[in-house]
């Protein structure tokens, strides 16, 4: 036997209606081991160490104590919350009467509006920050010109602290509404067309079938998109970090923004570690207390 027909029949061995599932996803499986699960290890013991002078050492929770010690981390925390607060029900709210709106068959060119709605989602993230950053700037922005045309001053749109927030709030709402829409309208065709039809015939108008049918339907909808919500804002990077930097005097830092200041400008990558997790856990506890208290308990 040759050479040749030796490798073929070794071959045929290796790879048999057995083995053949386990090496198709094997690449997959390699790489999330090397991108997810190895990160995610590597973190967690970062977290628990200190380096100083290039040597690490195990440090024990002192860089948990740091962070629970460290007043730009709550003020961070904070400006995370409130735009949480006040940015996702507004989004939301957006969100619903929009699908409504695009699930109404009196609507003409429903598909044209859909996608025009959808593609803030799909925009570049860089891109459309820029964009907002001239829009909204002090002398030359668009959207001062229209306020002075009926009498407003300029607003400091990105160097005021109040209208910093305002201005990441607008910008995170345009770029997400649409996405939530699509959600929402998804669950709205879901909705059986028999229960308008008697709601009808009891006399029941359309705000009262909005009210008492289409909100109740849609209740599972709202959890979902809560819950993706409030991790999206509490991951919020890429706006304060192209609009604002997180400025002015830190009013626009975010956690996330904060954890990269941390690791990837001061390289001090074991305290921007125990940041991570600390996300981790308050992402955790607060979809766990959304699926709680708004959630079936079947």
């Amino acid at each position: 036997m040759n050479s040749t027909a030796k490798a073929e029949k070794k071959k045929r061995k290796f790879v048999t209606p057995k083995t053949a599932p386990y090496i198709f996803i094997a690449p997959a499986v390699i790489l999330f081991l090397l991108f997810t699960v190895y990160p995610v290890i590597s973190s967690l013991i970062l977290s628990f160490q200190t380096t100083t002078g290039g040597v690490t050492e195990f440090a024990g929770l002192d860089n948990y104590r740091r962070l629970f010690n460290d007043p730009l981390f709550y003020q961070a925390l904070g400006n995370t919350f409130i735009i949480l607060i006040i940015q996702v029900p507004i989004m939301l709210t957006l969100a619903v009467l929009l699908a409504v709106l695009m699930n109404s068959a009196l609507l003409r060119m429903r598909g044209f509006f859909r996608v025009a709605f959808f593609m803030p989602a799909i925009t570049a993230l860089v891109a459309y920050a820029i964009v907002f950053m001239i829009l909204l700037d002090e002398n030359y922005g668009i959207v001062n010109y229209a306020l002075s045309l009926v009498g407003i001053d300029p607003i400091a749109w990105l160097n005021d602290p109040f209208w910093a927030k305002v201005s990441l709030i607008i910008a995170v709402t345009w770029r997400w509404t649409g996405y939530n829409m699509v959600i929402f309208l998804a669950g709205l065709q879901g909705i059986s067309k028999d229960l308008y039809e008697a709601a009808s015939i009891d006399g029941a108008g359309k705000i009262r079938q909005f009210f008492s049918i289409t909100l109740p339907q849609l209740k599972p909808i709202f959890l979902f998109t809560f819950v993706l919500s409030t991790i999206g804002t509490l991951q919020l990077f890429d706006e304060p970090f192209i609009l604002t930097g997180g400025g002015p005097n830190n009013s626009t830092l975010t956690i996330s923004l904060y954890l990269y200041l941390n690791g990837f400008r001061y390289f001090d990558f074991n305290y921007a570690s125990a940041i991570a997790y600390v996300l981790v856990i308050i992402i955790a506890v607060l979809s766990w207390l959304q699926m709680k208290v708004a959630g079936d308990k079947e």
